[in-house]
């Protein structure tokens, strides 16, 4: 069974980070959320999360993906913390799934992951970062890396990450039971 980390900081995005969770558990992936801290989680329209583990506890484990929730000050908080940036280059190193949506995607950029690469992202997230090739898609994908607008895609970017992860078959399983 594939193993995700999503780091869920203080003021992520809720939809993305609840809509990622649910749709990959559905697909049957072990999905552990870790928080920065041992704080519970206060995202970024005040909905309370609790995380699995800290991040700490959860970096001595492995993962074949590693999804970034946006939102923000969750990804201020994402890209200030080091133990991400090298979470996010040690996933790339192996040759592991490196996904992000919202303006999460500006993490990757921060780390120098997404240079030369395509991918999407909030409108003005990704300008800062002129060797992104930013395309205007509700999901990217370049290799193992993984992006999304926003909350509108959060159901395609999730749905995405389960035919990546799993397998096409799942990915419709899964979409069946929405009703999309």
């Amino acid at each position: 069974m594939p193993k995700v980390i999503v780091p869920l900081a203080q003021g992520c995005e809720e939809i993305e980070a609840v809509t990622v969770i649910d749709l990959l558990r559905r697909a049957g992936v072990e999905v552990v959320t870790v928080g920065l801290d041992d704080l519970p989680i206060c995202a970024s329209r005040g909905v309370v999360l609790i995380a699995d583990a800290t991040l700490d506890v959860a970096l001595v484990q492995e993962f074949d993906m590693v999804v970034l929730p946006g939102g923000q000050p969750g990804t201020n908080n994402l890209k200030a913390d080091v133990r991400i940036l090298s979470l996010l280059n040690k996933m790339a190193s192996q040759e592991k799934y490196v996904a992000a949506i919202c303006a999460a995607p500006s993490v990757l950029a921060l780390a120098g992951l997404l240079d030369g690469r395509k991918a999407t992202s909030f409108p003005g997230a990704l300008n800062a970062y002129p060797k992104v090739q930013q395309q205007n898609l509700a999901v990217v994908i370049d290799g193992k890396f993984i992006t999304s607008r926003g909350p509108g895609t959060a159901i395609d970017f999730a749905l995405a990450l389960i035919e990546k992860l799993v397998s096409k078959e799942k990915r419709e399983e899964v979409a069946a039971g929405l009703q999309r």
